[in-house]
C-alpha cells in the first residue's frame, strides 16, 4: 500500500474526520437554529408583552378619553342644573315675598272686615235700642266686648249742677261710684271741648289718669262721658278700630240716648209719630223734602 492510498483510503469511502466535521457542522447548525428559535420565541414573547401593554394603555387612554368626555358632559350638566336651580331659587324667593305680601294684605283685609263688622254691630245695636236703659246697657257692652274695657263707667253730664252722674259701669263694686264734680281737670276739659282724650300706650300709662275719656256729644254739647280706667288683661295696646269705635260711641251713643228718651216719653210708636208731626212745621217739612233747598242750605 502506497502512502497516498493509506492517507486517502479506498475510493468511495468517507474519511472519519469529514464525518466528524459534518456532524459537528450539523450539530452546530442545529444548535444555532435552536438558539435562533429560542431568541425568536423570546423576542416574540417580549413583543406580545409589549403588545398587551400597548393594548392596555390604549384601552386606558380610550377609557380616560371617554371619562374626560363624560366628566365634561357632567360638568356642563351641573352648570346647567346650577343655573336652573338659581333660577328656581330666585323664583321661589319672589314667590315667597309675594306670598308674604299676599298674607299681609289678607290679614289686613280680614282685620278691616272685622273692624267694619264691629262698627256695624255697634251702630246697629245703638240704633235698635228704644229705651234709655237699653241704650246705656248697649254702650257699656260695646265698650266691654269691642274695645276690651275691664273697668269703666258711663256718666251723665248735668251742666246745671256741674256734676257727672254715674249711669252704669263695669269692674266697680256696688255703691263704689258717686257723682263727680266737673272741676278743673281732664274730665272738665273733655266735657267742655267735646274732644276725646286717650293715652297712647296703655302699657306705659300715666298713673291716676284714665286711659280714655270719650265724650258723647250732640251738636257740640256733651251729654255723657265714658271714663275708661283699665283694659282686659289680654289687651296690651289699642287696636286700629278702637279710635273709630270711640268716635262712633261719641256720636251715635248720644243720639241714641236722646232718641230713646224721646221715644220712651211718647210711650208708643203712634204717639211718638204724632208728637213728631206736631213739632214739624209744614213749611219746614216741605223744605226738608226739597233736595234743591237742602243743597243751598235753606
Amino acid at each position: 500500500m502506497s502512502k497516498r492510498e493509506s492517507r486517502t483510503g479506498p475510493p468511495g469511502s468517507d474519511r472519519p474526520d469529514l464525518r466528524a466535521e459534518r456532524e459537528a457542522f450539523v450539530r452546530s447548525f442545529l444548535r444555532k437554529g435552536v438558539e435562533l428559535t429560542e431568541e425568536l420565541l423570546k423576542e416574540n414573547q417580549e413583543l406580545q408583552r409589549e403588545y398587551r401593554k400597548l393594548e392596555e394603555e390604549n384601552l386606558r387612554l380610550r377609557n380616560q378619553i371617554a371619562s374626560d368626555g363624560a366628566i365634561r358632559d357632567l360638568l356642563e350638566r351641573i352648570d346647567r342644573l346650577e343655573g336652573e336651580r338659581n333660577n328656581l331659587m330666585s323664583r321661589s324667593n319672589e314667590l315667597e315675598v309675594s306670598s308674604r305680601k299676599h298674607d299681609a294684605r289678607s290679614r289686613q283685609v280680614e282685620q278691616e272686615l272685622n273692624d267694619l263688622a264691629s262698627l256695624y254691630v255697634a251702630a246697629y245695636q245703638l240704633s235698635a235700642s228704644l229705651s234709655p236703659r237699653k241704650v246705656i246697657k248697649q254702650i257699656c257692652e260695646l265698650v266691654e266686648q269691642l274695645v276690651g274695657g275691664e273697668r269703666f263707667a258711663l256718666y251723665l253730664i248735668s251742666a246745671d249742677e256741674g256734676q257727672a252722674l254715674p249711669l252704669d259701669s263695669r269692674g266697680y263694686e256696688p255703691g263704689e261710684l258717686a257723682p263727680m264734680a266737673l272741676a278743673d281737670g281732664p274730665m272738665a276739659d273733655v266735657v267742655l271741648t267735646g274732644t276725646e282724650r286717650v293715652q297712647d300706650d296703655p302699657a306705659n300709662r300715666i298713673e291716676d289718669v284714665p286711659l280714655a275719656l270719650v265724650p258723647l256729644t250732640v251738636n257740640g254739647q256733651t251729654i255723657a262721658i265714658i271714663v275708661l280706667e283699665n283694659l282686659l288683661p289680654h289687651k296690651h295696646a289699642w287696636a286700629s278700630v278702637d279710635a273709630e269705635l270711640f268716635r262712633l260711641l261719641g256720636t251715635l251713643g248720644a243720639t241714641a240716648l236722646i232718641a230713646a228718651n224721646l221715644y220712651s216719653d211718647a210711650h208708643t210708636p203712634g204717639s211718638a209719630l204724632s208728637t213728631l208731626k206736631t213739632k214739624l212745621d209744614p213749611k219746614d217739612a216741605e223744605r226738608a223734602m226739597d233736595p234743591a233747598a237742602a243743597d243751598v242750605g235753606v
